[in-house]
C-alpha cells in the first residue's frame, strides 16, 4: 500500500475512530506495518488502542506545536499497531498555530520522514473542518469518509466533499477520495436502507460494498482498550470490519483508487425522507 489516508467526517458519532482502530488492527493482523496518528483532541483512537492518555508525558501536540520529532512520540500497542497518541492538550493547537507560517502543512512535514517506514499511515481527524482536519487532508493521499446510515448524517456530506475539493485546489492536489464507508446500519429500519441507496446513487462505486452494522460489541470494545478483533472476534461487528479490511486491501492492491475527483454530491433530503 505505502500510503497515508485520513479518516474524516465533521459530524461526530459516525464511527470514524471505530473505523480507524479496527481497520488498523485487521491490517496489522494481515502483516502490514501500520501507524495511526491520533489528531483528535478527544484521544479516542489512543484509548481505543489501549494507551492510557493520562499517563502520557508527550503526545502529537508536541510535534504539531513544538516541532518534536514524530519518531520520538511513536508508541507500540498490543494490537500490533504503532501509534502517535493524542491528549486534550491538542485542543489548543489551532489557536497556537494561528500565526504560524504553513500551519496547514505541519502534519505533512512531520510525516514525510516517518511514512516510508510503514505500509499505511492512518490519520484520525477530529469531528470538525478546522485546522487539524485541514492538516490531516493536506498530509494524506486519500480520504476515507465513514457515514452513518441516518438522516442527519447526509446533511454534512456535501460540505465535506466541497472541503476536500478546496484542499485539492489550494493545498494538496494529489488528494483523492478513497471511499465512503456506511456505518451504524440498522437492518430493522427502512431508513438505513434508504440512506445507503441515496449515497450509492450519488457516489456510485466510491461507496464501499461492506456496510458496518450497529453492534453492542463494537460500542463496548473501546471501553476495554481493545479493537473488535481482540474483544469479540466472533461478533457481527468483527465480521463486518474484517470484510471491510479485505475490501480495502483489494482496492489498494488493484490500484482501484478513486480518480481524484469528488463530484459535489447534492444529496437530496427529500429523496431520503420520501
Amino acid at each position: 500500500m505505502g500510503q497515508t489516508i485520513a479518516c474524516a467526517n465533521q459530524k461526530g458519532g459516525v464511527g470514524k475512530t471505530t473505523t480507524v482502530v479496527n481497520l488498523a488492527s485487521y491490517l496489522a493482523i494481515d502483516g502490514f506495518r501500520i501507524l495511526v496518528v491520533d489528531l483528535d483532541p478527544q484521544g479516542n483512537a489512543t484509548s481505543g488502542l489501549g494507551v492510557d492518555r493520562g499517563g502520557l508525558d508527550r503526545s502529537v501536540y508536541d510535534a504539531v506545536v513544538d516541532d518534536h520529532d514524530l519518531r520520538d512520540l511513536i508508541t507500540g500497542t498490543d494490537a500490533g499497531v504503532d501509534l502517535v497518541p493524542s491528549t486534550i492538550a491538542l485542543a489548543g493547537a489551532e489557536l497556537e498555530l494561528a500565526t504560524v507560517d504553513s500551519r496547514e502543512r505541519r502534519v505533512r512535514h512531520l510525516l514525510e520522514p516517518v511514512a516510508p517506514d510503514y505500509d499505511l499511515v492512518i490519520i484520525d481527524s477530529p469531528p470538525s473542518l478546522g485546522l487539524l482536519t485541514v492538516n490531516a487532508l493536506t498530509a494524506a493521499g486519500s480520504v476515507l469518509i465513514p457515514l452513518q446510515c441516518e438522516y442527519y448524517a447526509l446533511e454534512g456530506l456535501t460540505q465535506l466533499l466541497a472541503t476536500i475539493d478546496l484542499i485539492r485546489d489550494h493545498l494538496n492536489p494529489r488528494l483523492a477520495l478513497d471511499g465512503v464507508l456506511l456505518t451504524m446500519s440498522d437492518a430493522r429500519t427502512n431508513l438505513s436502507g434508504q440512506v445507503a441507496a441515496e449515497v450509492r446513487r450519488h457516489l456510485g462505486r466510491t461507496v464501499y460494498d461492506t456496510v458496518i452494522p450497529r453492534s453492542v460489541r463494537l460500542s463496548e470494545a473501546p471501553s476495554h482498550g481493545l479493537p473488535i478483533s481482540r474483544y469479540a472476534p466472533e461478533s457481527r461487528g468483527a465480521a463486518a470490519y474484517r470484510a471491510f479490511t479485505t475490501e480495502f486491501t483489494e482496492r489498494s492492491r488493484s490500484g482501484d483508487q478513486r480518480d481524484g475527483t469528488t463530484e459535489r454530491a447534492d444529496v437530496s433530503m427529500a429523496a431520503v425522507a420520501s
